[in-house]
């Protein structure tokens, strides 16, 4: 499976991006897909899961701002994100599960600035 994310960027405090991040290839039912993020000197964390039955998940601290969604058929997944803080910069990696393993997408840079 292959995982492409796009929508990254500069953007002020307050304000708003939307990620999205589409898989190709072989690609199994049911599956869930994710946004996660990595700021640096930091571990990578968890922001929002999307399931297949459309169960989500958030991280605290975006709970209330981003909100995850999928499109089945087109096989994409996306993070509208809203009033942004400086410390949701780091770079956003999508990852699609299934039964057979977890695969990752190559990032997108989202900085926010004060």
């Amino acid at each position: 499976v292959q995982l492409q994310a796009s929508g990254g960027g500069l953007v002020q405090a307050g304000g708003s991006l939307r990620l999205s991040c589409a898989a190709s290839g072989n690609i199994y039912s049911p599956n869930d897909m994710a946004w996660h993020r990595q700021a640096p000197g930091k571990l990578r964390e968890l922001v929002a899961r999307a399931t297949a039955v459309g169960t989500t998940n958030y991280a605290d601290s975006v709970k209330g701002r981003f909100t995850i969604s999928r499109n089945n058929t087109e096989n994409t997944v996306f993070l509208q994100m809203s009033s942004l803080r400086p410390e949701d910069t780091a770079v956003y990696y999508c990852e699609y599960s299934d039964w057979r393993n977890a695969e990752w997408g190559q990032g997108t840079q989202v900085t926010v600035s004060s």
